[in-house]
């Protein structure tokens, strides 16, 4: 019987910042992004985010070993931003 593995915590943290990449809308300009009421500033939010996967991009590439919890921390901020988001209609809920 083979056992199932879970990936390690570089192969996850790496699907994390793929799955943000493209469930986040990085591409709406700003003028979209700052059109009518917002609950949280997406575009700052955006960037926030931005920033944190192009940190754990280089820090991956660099050799660097995420913890457990710094998959999950990034997880979690990257959930609560896409409902942040959501909540503004820029992307529709899952």
């Amino acid at each position: 019987m083979e056992s199932s593995r879970k990936p390690d915590t570089a192969t996850a943290m790496r699907a994390i910042i793929s799955e943000a990449r493209r469930a986040l809308p990085f591409h709406l300009p700003a003028a979209q992004l700052c059109a009518g009421p917002c609950q949280g500033c997406p575009k700052k939010l955006l960037e926030f985010i931005d920033g944190e996967l192009f940190d754990w991009t280089d820090r991956l590439d660099q050799g660097e070993v995420p913890t457990l919890g710094d998959v999950s921390a990034l997880g979690k901020r990257c959930r609560k931003i896409h409902a942040a988001i959501t909540k503004n209609g820029l992307i529709q809920p899952d």
